[in-house]
Parts: C-alpha cells; sequence; structure tokens
C-alpha cells in the first residue's frame, strides 16, 4: 500500500533515515515509536508528500485518501462544531457544505436568471452526496462528537470559543469523519480524557483502513497495533506484535547483539595476535597475509545503542502531620451549574487519590480549591500541620522565566546545587545535550510541562496536587516518573487520563459525579484504582451503562 523503499534523510549534520524500508498495508494498524527527533513526523510528512526523501523512495497510491491527525492545529472560527468537524472530512465534507451554498442560491432573488444553472449542479451534487451516504454524516459526526467529550450545546456552539485542546477534539473528529484509506496519527490521546481514549480505542479497533500512529500512552498501544515500527538509529525495524511484544524482542535483540558483538571481539583480537606475533616471519607470511584480508571483508558487528532514561533520585520531602487537608460541606457553582453541594472528604498522610469523573464533573475545579487557585463559594477547606504543597496544573508554566534557558531557569530555583546535578534533574526530563540551553520562550507546551515537573519535584513537597502531570511526557519519562513516584513518601491527590499512571499510583479512588456533577454524588472507593475497576466493571465512570 505505502512503501518506503532505501530513504535517506538528512538535516544539516543530523542524519535521520539511512537506507531505511518499511512497507505499511491494507488494514493493518502500526504503532511507530523512536526517541524524540528520531523523525516519526517527518516520515508522516513524507507519506502526504510535504517532504521528500533526500535519496530512496516513498511509493504512496494516488487513488489512496489520507487522514492526517497532527499536534498543530490550524484557526477554527466562524462555523458551529458540527460544521467545522464536517468541513475536513474528506470529498463528502465538500459536498456537505456545497449543498448547502446551493440551497442558500436557489433561495436568493438575486440570481434567479442562473436558475438552470444552479439547479442542475445540485442535481450533481445531490446524486454524488447520496452515494457517498451523506445524508447520515451530520448522525455520524454527532456520534464522534459525543464520543470524544462534547455535549450538545457545545456541539452546536461556536468552534472559535472552544480553548485549543478542545480545537484539537474537532481535528480529531474531522480526520475520523473521513474514514480514509489510511490513518496518520500523532499522539491522539493528548488533549483526551480517559472516556474519550476508550471510546477512540474502540472506534479504531472496527476501523477498516490502515493505520500508522505515533502515541506516549502504553496502554492505548496495546490495546490496537499489532505491528510496532521502531526508529532505530535511522533504520525502521519491524516488530510483529503491540508495544509490549515489542519491548521484550528488542530487549532480547540487544542482548543477542551484545554477544555477537563480544564473541566478534574476541575473534578479532585473537586474529590480530596472531598477525601481530607471525608479520615478520616469512613462513607464516602468507597466512598473516590471507587472514589480514579476511579481516578487512568481515562485516563488523556494532554495540546497541542504549536508549536509557536519565536516573534521578528525589529528595526525600519532611513529614507532615496525619491530617492532610479536610474538605467539610464544600459547595461549588458556576452559575446554574452545580459542581460540588455539600462535599465532605478527609485526605490523610501517605494517601494517594485519583480523582475520576467525566468532562465537567468538577476534577480540575477540586484540585483548584484544594491548593488555593479557588475558592469554595460555601463550606471548607482546611490543610493539616507542616504541610508543603506542590500544584501542577498548565498554570504552573506562568512561573517559569521567558528570558531563561532551560539550565538559567534550574540554577537560578536552586542556586546552591551544581550545574551537574541540575543537568542530571534536566536529562530526566528530555533535555540533554544543547536542549539545556534552549530559551523558555522557544520551548513547546510539552517541554514547559516538563520543565515545571523537574522544578516541582527537584526538592519534592509532601503534599503533590497534580493535574494531567504525564501530558507530553514519552513513555520512558512517564514510567520513570511512575516509579518514583511510587518510592514518595508524601501525600497525592491528582487527575490523570494514563492507565499506567492510575495503576501504579492510586490507592484510593474518588470518583465525581456526571457531567452535570450532580448526576451521582461523590463515591469514594477505598481501594487501589485496580480494585476500583474490577469493581465497577469500567475503567472510568463516564462509560457506564
Amino acid at each position: 500500500m505505502i512503501s518506503f523503499s532505501n530513504i535517506n534523510k538528512q538535516y544539516g549534520k543530523q542524519l535521520v533515515f539511512v537506507d531505511a524500508s518499511f512497507q505499511l498495508n491494507a488494514g493493518e494498524k502500526v504503532g511507530l515509536v523512536g526517541p524524540n527527533g528520531a523523525g516519526k513526523t517527518t516520515l508522516f510528512r513524507m507519506v502526504t508528500g510535504e517532504e521528500t526523501p533526500d535519496d530512496g523512495e516513498v511509493s504512496v497510491p494516488k487513488k489512496l485518501t489520507i487522514g492526517y491527525f497532527r499536534q498543530d492545529v490550524e484557526e477554527m472560527k466562524g462555523r458551529s462544531v458540527l460544521d467545522e468537524a464536517i468541513a475536513g472530512s474528506g470529498r463528502v465534507g465538500d459536498l456537505h457544505h456545497e449543498l448547502e451554498a446551493l440551497h442558500h442560491a436557489m433561495s436568493d432573488p438575486g440570481q434567479t436568471d442562473d436558475m438552470d444553472r444552479i439547479l442542475a449542479r445540485f442535481g450533481e451534487v445531490q446524486e454524488e452526496y447520496e452515494h457517498f451516504n451523506g445524508y447520515a454524516l451530520e448522525a455520524q459526526a454527532r456520534e464522534v462528537l459525543h464520543g470524544l467529550g462534547f455535549q450538545d450545546d457545545q456541539i452546536d456552539g461556536d468552534v472559535g470559543a472552544l480553548s485549543g485542546g478542545w480545537k484539537m477534539r474537532v481535528a480529531l473528529a474531522r480526520v475520523l469523519l473521513g474514514r480514509p484509506d489510511v490513518l496518520l496519527m500523532d499522539e491522539p490521546t493528548n488533549h483526551l480524557d480517559l472516556e474519550s481514549i476508550i471510546w477512540l480505542e474502540q472506534f479504531l479497533k472496527s476501523f477498516q483502513g490502515a493505520l500508522f500512529m505515533t502515541s506516549h500512552d502504553r496502554e492505548f498501544m496495546n490495546r490496537i497495533v499489532t505491528k510496532i515500527v521502531d526508529i532505530d538509529s535511522g533504520d525502521l525495524v519491524a516488530y510483529s506484535g503491540n508495544y509490549d511484544f515489542f519491548e521484550r524482542e528488542r530487549a532480547i535483540r540487544e542482548t543477542n547483539q551484545q554477544a555477537a558483538f563480544a564473541r566478534q571481539q574476541a575473534m578479532l583480537a585473537k586474529e590480530q595476535r596472531f598477525i601481530e606475533r607471525f608479520k615478520t616471519h616469512a613462513a607464516k607470511a602468507a597466512q598473516v597475509q590471507s587472514r589480514i584480508k579476511a579481516l578487512d571483508k568481515i562485516e563488523k558487528i556494532e554495540l546497541p545503542k542504549k536508549r536509557q532514561v536519565v536516573k534521578f533520585e528525589f529528595r526525600i520531602p519532611p513529614r507532615s502531620g496525619d491530617q492532610v487537608v479536610v474538605l467539610k460541606d464544600v459547595c461549588k457553582r458556576y452559575g446554574a451549574r452545580v459542581i460540588y453541594d455539600g462535599f465532605s472528604l478527609n485526605v490523610r498522610r501517605g494517601e494517594r487519590w485519583a480523582v475520576m469523573g467525566r468532562n465537567g464533573a468538577g476534577k480540575t475545579t477540586l484540585l483548584k480549591m484544594i491548593a488555593g487557585v479557588l475558592e469554595p463559594d460555601a463550606g471548607s477547606i482546611e490543610l493539616g500541620a507542616s504541610l508543603n504543597m506542590g500544584y501542577f496544573a498548565q498554570q504552573s508554566l506562568d512561573v517559569l522565566d521567558p528570558d531563561l534557558s532551560v539550565i538559567d531557569q534550574l540554577q537560578h530555583d536552586f542556586p546552591q546545587d551544581g550545574i551537574g546535578s541540575l543537568r542530571t534533574l534536566a536529562g530526566a526530563f528530555q533535555f540533554s545535550g544543547d536542549d539545556v540551553e534552549k530559551r523558555i520562550r522557544a520551548l513547546s507546551g510539552g517541554e514547559k510541562s516538563r520543565l515545571a515537573m523537574a522544578r516541582m519535584l527537584y526538592n519534592p513537597p509532601n503534599f503533590l496536587v497534580l493535574d494531567e502531570p504525564t501530558n507530553h511526557l514519552d513513555l520512558a519519562t512517564k514510567e520513570m516518573l511512575v516509579d518514583k513516584l511510587q518510592d514518595f513518601q508524601g501525600t497525592m491527590i491528582f487527575v490523570s487520563h494514563d492507565r499506567v499512571f492510575l495503576r501504579g499510583l492510586g490507592s484510593r479512588v474518588l470518583e465525581l459525579g456526571g457531567e452535570s456533577g450532580t448526576d451521582r454524588q461523590p463515591r469514594v472507593y477505598p481501594g487501589s484504582y485496580s480494585e476500583y475497576v474490577q469493581a465497577i466493571g469500567h475503567e472510568a465512570p463516564g462509560i457506564y451503562a
């Protein structure tokens, strides 16, 4: 279907692909993995024709339809969310909007003289629209938008009023509605809550076309893909299986390669010793020359490149009192919409609360009230003794100085610590080499999030309030964070859509009500997230039958 044949690509001195080959077949669901900067986006852009290889060939059949979901979303305004979703859904979307324009033209008295042409064109468009089952398009669009977390008032509302994250969901809906032959998806779960991720999993499992995607969500990858393509030192290496299978097989492959390297090095050393010993012996001259020629012809085995996340030992926080935060009869509403009505909760030292609930249930509102960013309308929130709180949310990025570099910011925050220790901290959150010299104003949103997280955890507080802390972290860094936070000796309350994070850290679960916040009263599950899932039969409260 789509093939990459011996492609080479270089940016300045950086070799991205070296004689790399791979084929994406019809109906395959393939995950694309590799370190940051390895060339994943470059590969997608080669498929769409936005980039070309320096050498080699990328073959894409002309009649193949391709839907590409990317992280940069274009300007959206002047339409309803529904119309915006339909607008980018391929040929059937174009026909939908042309039919609307023709309807307006037929009722325009100023176009009476052109009515024959308008009617003729209307008939042509309507026939093609029916051929594509276009009259079911609006219902399909609403179904997809509901699945991605939109409520009816949002669907019929102005797309221009949405935040950037919600516009990303509209862009995702457009791609899914197009039902292309091939879906290219770059981190589709970044701006989704858990309910929407689970819905998207089901959609993609039943999708008939080919799927080629990147994702930092291990669970999502495991449930969807049946093949992994790893960008490994400029090559494209395919593994038949999901992400867990790929990790096991890559580890075996690296072990075998290391053993083969060691054997070859021992053989080469033995041959070199023979050559050195007998190179001046006339009687052995023929043998020496023969061995020199043989060594020249041997293809040298290289050691596999290690992809190690920088290890960092976070410091032990001071002990807090037993009572960490007590909420009593808290009330909060936005206009007529009630979020909390007489809500009480007691968080004790050492507990790790996972806050669950669909969009609008009040997860972020709760964390903001605990952090003191937002006041309740009634009731009280009391923090315990000896408490040092660390609050992570998108607003955490506002405290970064845009004029400083990454390393300058860390030195400013921790002037008593050595540059080596701070570079190790930066490396643990994917700032390696020259990355630490980047100005903060030039960082992406994800890079700023990683830096804010690094600053907070270097001298960790004893109470962590975390709102979607794993957004923009790659798989290896995310798992490093889970591993370190499992040893964290303080208290946590967090919101996350990542099931590895939830399973690894959630020792208590607070389930908030439905979309209005009052469909069900908040419920406390005293066990872990895994026990919660077993108890309710679902991975998220928003997908109750």
